[in-house]
């Protein structure tokens, strides 16, 4: 019997209600030394029931509890041997052909994030894997209600749930240029962008992805023309990432050179964009007098879309993935460049006897979303009451994004990622059993993919090439206060995530 079977969880936990609600809650379990350490004094009860608690009040507390919960949950998880990592060595290492044919999942966890990742996390130790990422873009972080301080708290919490050890890759997806933004106010779009990245780093997300595929202009004459903004933006972030990296971790970049659901990227393209890419980097570090180090992959279009297409009943429609220009594509990222290989979006509602076929074609990345937050929804399990409620909010904030002509499937289909953050704590508040039923299904899911992905048996991989770095966390002031006796500002909610078009 592991630490996690040994008490059922019948009902969600409820966050701490206040820091010193939260203190006595870890008596006997976690110790804290002001000076900012802490130490595990028994895993077992950890994992049974505190580290819920803790999740929930990183989640779902105000202030000053929500700040301890989130440093509290990083601390004990680097004790126990789960640390917020880059994956740079791994890629560069598939750059060099020290591993071939290994794609690895990105999943972007949008709904029941904790559960979700506790699933994954199963998986992967049953399979034996440690190439995978957590992710979230920059548009999903406003929907979902999730920012990267809290969606950090939920993988290490979940690795310390699962008793997974190594590496937990987390990334930031699609930290990408609003053209609407860029139209008007490109300084204020390049800020906020910095400001959304100096914010991840800082929660323990070492790898990017820069996206400015989307001021790409196809009108203009040459593809170097085409690629150049884009190719400059990316150096711009790239420098800037490299600045305030935290000392030992290089944070694995990736750029993006045409847009999903676009035209098909080809070699040319990466070509011209990486010779624009290569020029601006080299003229940057010459400027700074120090090398800056460029991306480990690169983002194209082969054929996806995100979320796929939705038909009138509802299904999916057929895609065509070009998995020779992706092989190409992937080829050249390698041998020309050194990076791990390029990265396939949109890919998570294809068939299942697509997935082989991208670690065939050497894709070094695959992101997976929508299928996942579909699978929660549509799951037996899930109280039709709660997804009837949505539909209904939906209808009654979000009419105005339905298209002319869609079916109450369509719209439903591509609306309700929109009430995951507006009923994030209900789906938490679900009871046990049906939360359970959902992530074994997702469980399920994780393992075949891993497998179809060939990232099955990797961790000895990881293991070789992956050092630890244990970035310091400062302890919270006002947890310094409260081991002191001191009185508490209890602290306000985070302000609102700001809304950007995106996937």
């Amino acid at each position: 019997m592991t630490s996690t079977d040994s008490v059922i969880i019948t009902q969600p936990l409820a966050p701490f209600d206040s820091v010193h609600d939260l203190l006595s809650g870890i008596d006997g379990i976690l110790a804290i030394d002001p000076g900012g350490s802490v130490t595990v004094q028994d895993a077992g009860a950890l994992r049974a029931t505190l580290i819920d608690r803790l999740v929930a009040t990183a989640v779902f507390a105000d202030g000053a509890a929500r700040d301890a919960a989130r440093w509290l949950i990083r601390l004990a998880a680097a004790e126990l041997g789960a640390w917020p990592a880059s994956i740079q060595d791994v890629y560069l290492a598939a750059g060099r052909g020290e591993y071939t044919h290994r794609t690895a999942p990105a999943i972007n966890v949008r709904a029941l994030s904790f559960d979700t990742m506790r699933a994954a996390f199963r998986a992967a130790l049953a399979n034996d894997c440690k190439i995978m990422l957590f992710e979230l873009a920059r548009s999903e972080m406003s929907y979902t209600q999730q920012r990267q301080g809290e969606y950090v708290s939920n993988a290490l919490g979940a690795a310390i749930k699962e008793g997974f050890t190594g590496p937990v890759f987390i990334q930031g997806d699609h930290y990408q240029v609003s053209v609407k933004k860029w139209a008007t106010d490109p300084d204020g779009e390049i800020a906020a962008i910095k400001e959304l990245i100096s914010d991840a780093i800082a929660a323990g997300y070492y790898n990017i992805d820069v996206d400015a595929s989307t001021v790409v202009d196809l009108s203009l004459p040459t593809l170097e023309a085409q690629q150049e903004l884009n190719a400059q933006l990316t150096a711009q972030h790239t420098e800037y990432i490299r600045e305030i990296e935290p000392d030992g971790v290089t944070v694995s970049v990736g750029g993006e050179i045409g847009e999903v659901g676009l035209r098909n990227s080809t070699v040319e393209d990466l070509r011209a964009f990486m010779s624009q890419y290569e020029l601006q980097l080299k003229d940057r570090a010459g400027k700074a007098g120090k090398e800056i180090e460029g991306i480990s992959k690169i983002s194209v279009q082969t054929g996806t879309s995100h979320g796929g297409v939705v038909l009138p009943d509802g299904s999916i429609a057929e895609v065509a993935v070009d998995f020779d220009t992706l092989r190409d594509l992937s080829d050249a990222a390698r041998k020309d460049y050194g990076m791990g290989g390029a990265v396939q979006h949109g890919a998570s509602t294809l068939p299942e006897t697509a997935f082989g076929k991208f670690a065939e074609a050497g894709a070094v990345e695959v992101h997976l979303a929508t299928a996942f937050q579909s699978m929660i929804y549509d799951h037996p399990a899930f109280p039709g009451a709660l997804r009837d409620e949505i539909y209904a909010y939906l209808t009654a904030n979000h009419s105005d994004e339905r298209k002319a002509g869609q079916t109450d499937a369509q719209f439903f289909y591509s609306a309700r990622k929109r009430g995951i953050g507006p009923f994030k704590r209900q789906m938490w508040d679900m009871p046990a059993e049906t939360r359970d039923a959902i992530a074994a299904s997702l469980e399920e899911t994780f393992g075949q993919l891993m497998q179809r992905l060939q990232v099955a048996g990797s961790a000895g991989i990881v293991d070789k090439v992956v050092q630890r770095v244990d970035v310091p966390a400062p302890i919270p002031s006002n947890l310094v206060a409260a081991l002191k006796g001191e009185s508490v500002d209890a602290g306000g909610a985070e302000a609102a995530i700001e809304e950007v078009e995106g996937e």
